[in-house]
């Protein structure tokens, strides 16, 4: 079975989220798409939501689909969130995180890394571009939604079981 595992906080999860899984899954002709949320990710704040409680809507998204699975991690590097797949899938900006020497111990670790980590599928985002050799083209408007624009005037974007949840209080109607 191949697999994709595409990290993120999915915070909340949005169409964009799934546009990628998908299109990771038809280019790479994978079975399987996991949605991998880190318990204390690299980079980011605590959440918006409750890590549990996320990850209960996370699996409601997934048992629409059958060919996504959603897992939680306590890794925080994403080529140790990515051992033992064939597809990492990613954004442009954490494209850009882990070619960055800050979330690393030294260069050596980064270089480490960065060569475990399998086949990269990443989607430009806005001004960020990403190499052509790794690029997964999408629908432009994937690449302009974000979990920070949903909850912050676009409830539209986001899934409709992240809506239903209750979660965040910006995608549901004052």
């Amino acid at each position: 079975m191949r697999t994709g595992v595409q990290p993120g906080s999915f915070d909340p999860p949005t169409l964009a989220h799934l546009a990628i899984a998908h299109g990771a899954l038809r280019h790479h002709r994978l079975d399987r798409v996991v949605w991998t949320v880190s318990r204390r990710p690299l980079g980011k704040d605590i959440g918006r939501s409750d890590v549990d409680d996320r990850l209960a809507v996370l699996r409601a998204v997934a048992a629409d689909h059958r060919w996504l699975a959603v897992e939680i991690s306590d890794a925080r590097l994403v080529a140790d969130i990515a051992d033992g797949h064939d597809v990492v899938v990613m954004g442009a900006d954490k494209w850009h995180q882990i070619h960055d020497p800050a979330f690393y111990a030294d260069e050596a670790s980064m270089a480490d890394a960065l060569d475990r980590l399998p086949t990269c599928a990443v989607v430009s985002r806005l001004s960020l571009e990403v190499p052509d050799e790794v690029r997964l083209d999408v629908p432009d408007w994937v690449g302009g939604q974000s979990s920070t624009d949903a909850v912050d005037g676009a409830p539209w974007t986001a899934l409709a079981a992240a809506r239903a949840s209750g979660l965040w209080p910006g995608l549901t109607p004052g």
